[in-house]
């Protein structure tokens, strides 16, 4: 009867649900949108921890029901999400407020008094990454300074996929990927930072359990079993954030395997045998969803973010449903380098390798006969330039890049593939299935579920290349030199955007 693996990826814009078979093959899927984040002020983003539950109620049913089956065919389910996140509980599991998410930006105060009070060397130490506005433990000691009403109240967090596994089976709990990135974790061991606890005056009993990604974490209750239609008792794992389950997606478990990610942010990930840090914490270093291996991993805040923005405030009027096929086709019109135009993609602040929240977006270079086109080449090139930032930062830490593979929405486009084999100078893989943490989280529970010993062994049966794109040497060559001068735009425009902000 237990024929089937669900995967749940908890995401931004919405939650999607997968059933994979033990074979790895994907039955169904069924995603429900979430009403868009909140951003009440400049840098702030908000959304309603409930609106993650009812997605995740809604995707599963739809996707037991295009799948035609009942929910005990369901042998362990996988979940997956949205990373840095806070989800304020009091003492009943009652939401406090809004949950901050990944993108909002108003934690500098907090990091400033962070690296006073424990040190930036020492936060490297203890966690393996700066103090950033990103991470949770910035957003829970903003909440303690600028909310003190609710603070009171406030006994434990939760990040945003682990708070529709608490409505799911009524556990906290989370897993060392996820966890990485709160900046409480020490990663190079794997466990919570007591010292770091400590230090910042946040008690133990505010954090989940922490578990390796593919073990069993709680089970389903009768009340999830009542919302979901999956039977009570069935087992759940740890999962991963969103970044670490779509690697494994990607087949990226062992170290060389590198990807690049274009969702709402750009990710590069690549995945190690060792913490290997960055001095500067220009990228980040966090556990793998892979027992005892981590992975480095440097973020584009707003990659197709970049694109999506474009398309709903500049376009003009388009058929939404086609207005990305349209937009690349008239860039794929224009020459590789966009005519001399160039796009930094820092409509959100910018994590690698500038770490700034108050770096802005800026379209450079435009001339009165670039088109609509040229603007839309400049985008996917300006995202790919900012992504092989973390390459060429990869390449000075040593850690070896021997593949990259595509995914996301940057895998799905012809265009977008062959711009980021130009812009790395290398091959780039497409993966058969590209379903992205959902995906991941699915396998991770075959593994839980014991259809598969290993992660590794899981992706190895799972994951398939379909496609290689080669560079274009003329195209590679255009990029090389439009690289060195998007190089220079941030240096040249810091000043301006210290003073904008």
């Amino acid at each position: 009867m237990r024929s089937h693996l669900l995967g749940l990826d908890i995401g931004t814009g919405g939650t999607r649900a997968i059933l994979i078979n033990r074979d790895g093959r994907i039955t169904s899927s069924a995603t429900r949108e979430h009403p868009p984040f909140v951003s009440a002020r400049l840098g702030w983003a908000e959304q309603d921890p409930h609106d993650w539950w009812q997605a995740a109620v809604h995707a599963v049913r739809e996707a037991l029901a295009k799948a035609g089956l009942e929910g005990g065919n369901v042998a362990c389910v996988g979940l997956a999400g949205q990373m840095h996140g806070a989800v304020l509980l009091a003492a009943n599991d009652e939401v406090l407020r809004p949950a901050l998410i990944w993108c909002d930006q108003r934690t500098r105060r907090e990091c400033d008094w962070l690296n006073l009070t424990v040190g930036p060397e020492r936060l490297i130490q203890l966690t393996c990454n700066p103090a950033l506005t990103n991470f949770t433990l910035t957003k829970l000691l903003w909440v303690r300074s600028q909310e003190p009403h609710l603070w009171t109240r406030f006994t434990r967090f939760l990040l945003p996929k682990d708070y529709v596994r608490l409505c799911l089976t009524g556990e906290h709990a989370t897993d060392m990927a996820d966890a990485s990135g709160t900046l409480m974790l020490d990663v190079a061991h794997r466990r919570w930072s007591s010292e770091l606890l400590a230090a910042v005056g946040l008690p133990e009993s505010c954090l989940p359990r922490v578990l390796e990604s593919p073990e069993i974490s709680a089970r389903v209750s009768e009340d999830g079993a009542e919302a979901t239609g999956l039977p009570a008792g069935t087992p759940v794992v740890a999962g991963a954030g969103d970044q670490a389950a779509g690697a494994l997606g990607l087949g990226i478990v062992r170290p060389g395997d590198v990807s690049a990610t274009i969702g709402t942010s750009g990710v590069v990930f690549a995945s190690t045998n060792h913490p290997a840090m960055d001095p500067q914490g220009r990228v980040h270093t966090f556990c793998h969803a892979v027992p005892g291996r981590w992975h480095v991993m440097g973020v584009t805040q707003a990659a197709g973010l970049s694109l999506r923005w474009f398309r709903d405030e500049l376009a003009g009027s388009m058929n939404h449903d086609t207005a990305y096929e349209q937009l690349t086709q008239e860039a794929a019109a224009t020459p590789a380098g966009a005519d001399g135009l160039l796009w930094a993609p820092y409509l959100m602040g910018e994590r690698t390798p500038h770490l700034d929240p108050k770096a802005r977006g800026a379209l450079v270079g435009l001339c009165a006969n670039h088109t609509r086109g040229h603007v839309v080449r400049a985008i996917l090139e300006g995202v790919a330039f900012s992504l092989k930032d973390t390459i060429a930062l990869f390449e000075d830490m040593h850690v070896p890049v021997r593949n990259i593979r595509l995914g996301g929405g940057g895998a799905r486009s012809p265009l977008w593939r062959q711009v980021q084999a130009d812009v790395y100078g290398r091959e780039v893989e497409i993966v058969e299935t590209e379903e992205g943490a959902a995906y991941g989280a699915a396998l991770l529970a075959g593994v839980g579920g014991n259809v598969w010993s290993t992660v590794e062994e899981a992706c190895e049966r799972s994951v398939c290349v379909a496609s290689r794109v080669r560079p274009d040497s003329q195209a590679a060559a255009v990029m090389q030199r439009q690289y060195e001068a998007y190089r220079a735009l941030y240096p040249a425009l810091k000043q301006i955007f210290e003073k904008l902000s």
